[in-house]
């Protein structure tokens, strides 16, 4: 597994990690589970985390020593994929040849990593995008910068080398086929998953009724939309809105206080710093609805743990949030980013108690159907395609 620019042990919701992490550690320990060794190469960011980290029986994680450990943002990362590659290279050259059967990259930086070790080790290529320059430059939001040309062609390139390619929906593999020229028939779909011995249901809170927004704190996010939607609102409620600042984030790190405090509802909302997978489900349990209105969502994490809980889910129509929020029946689905049209789909779940015991009873039902089990089976699919066909190819090169 490579993860270049953020590491899987990371905590969610901080800097750039976020559901992508608990994708690759999720998915990673499934497949150790199921008889299969991982290891996942990660960039060092601090010269006190040891090279090499047992993540649990079967799994290694390696941080690898690719730029200063400090100071590097992920646009500065281009310029160390050479020193991340050299380093991954040295750790197969101590093993014997044959050592890793298959590569599955994360993101386009690890891609560009998994091209070099393809070619080198003669091993397949399965890539994950996460996201998509392309997709995100398309609905942008205010403030947010535009994904650089020199991301598009990498993607592009991956596109062209990977053997597999996995999609999150299939607005993805549509995005992937239209957007990038990728080959249909080396795009397949495997949905993320959900811990569902952590995100289950529980007794919510108690009034007045709560609007949880749970990710990083950055314009693509949008926790700004939730905000101005509860000042809207004219029943009481109150608002969480939990983790860290990220991306262009970062440079305004007290603009939602700010903006809490313009809009007149700073004594409804409470800012809370980033917390464990356990400490999340508890508020997701507790609140009446989630709130993920992104300007994009490769599928949207948030959203099916919050339905794991037994809590609707109100989210933007982007991306894979349709294929995680069943709309009309788990939640609500709503198109573009007016705060009166957020409010008006919040306002009912804070007033109607039997429509969210309905909805999220559904959801819960709904949430099972994407357990991490079901999706480490269906990725092993994919890893088994992926070698069956460059065994094939060996061979007609004999």
């Amino acid at each position: 597994m490579l993860s270049a620019h953020t590491s899987p042990l990371d905590q969610p919701g901080t800097g750039d990690a976020g559901g992508m992490n608990v994708y690759i550690l999720e998915l990673s320990r499934r497949l150790a589970a199921r008889g299969v060794a991982v290891e996942i190469f990660t960039r060092a960011t601090s010269r006190h985390q040891p090279p090499v980290v047992d993540a649990g029986d079967g799994i290694r994680v390696h941080h690898v020593a690719a730029g200063p450990f400090e100071g590097l943002t992920k646009a500065d990362l281009p310029s160390q994929l050479c020193a991340f590659v050299r380093d991954v290279l040295r750790v197969e050259a101590a093993h014997d040849p044959g050592y890793f059967d298959l590569v599955h990259a994360h993101y386009w930086l690890s891609g560009q990593v998994g091209t070099v070790l393809r070619e080198r080790w003669g091993v397949p290529l399965v890539h994950s995008m996460h996201t998509m320059a392309k997709v995100k430059n398309a609905a942008l939001a205010d403030g947010d910068l535009p994904e650089p040309i020199g991301r598009v062609a990498g993607e592009e390139e991956i596109v062209r080398i990977a053997d597999r390619l996995i999609a999150n929906t299939d607005e993805e593999r549509r995005e992937l086929i239209d957007l990038y020229g990728a080959d249909p028939a080396r795009v397949e779909i495997v949905h993320p998953g959900v811990d569902l011995s952590v995100f289950g249901r529980s007794a919510p809170d108690d009034e007045p009724p709560l609007i949880v927004f749970a990710g990083r704190i950055q314009p693509l996010k949008a926790p700004d939309l939730v905000l101005r939607a509860s000042a809207l609102i004219d029943v009481p409620h109150r608002v969480a809105v939990i983790g860290g600042a990220s991306g262009s984030g970062l440079a305004r790190p007290t603009e939602l206080q700010d903006l809490a405090r313009d809009l007149g509802i700073g004594d409804r909302v409470e800012f809370v710093p980033t917390v464990s997978q356990r400490e999340l489900a508890d508020w997701y349990s507790r609140a009446a609805v989630v709130c993920v209105p992104s300007y994009s969502e490769s599928f949207g994490l948030v959203a099916i743990e919050a339905q794991a809980c037994g809590t609707p889910v109100v989210a933007a129509a982007v991306g894979g949030l349709p294929t995680a929020v069943a709309d009309g029946v788990t939640g609500a689905l709503v198109d573009g980013h007016d705060p009166r049209d957020y409010a008006a789909a919040l306002r009912p779940f804070l007033v109607d108690p039997v429509l969210r015991a309905e909805m999220g009873a559904k959801a819960v039902r709904h949430a099972e159907g994407f357990g991490w089990d079901v999706t480490a089976d269906r990725t092993l699919e994919v890893y088994r395609a992926a070698l069956a066909d460059r065994l094939v190819t060996a061979q007609e090169d004999r």
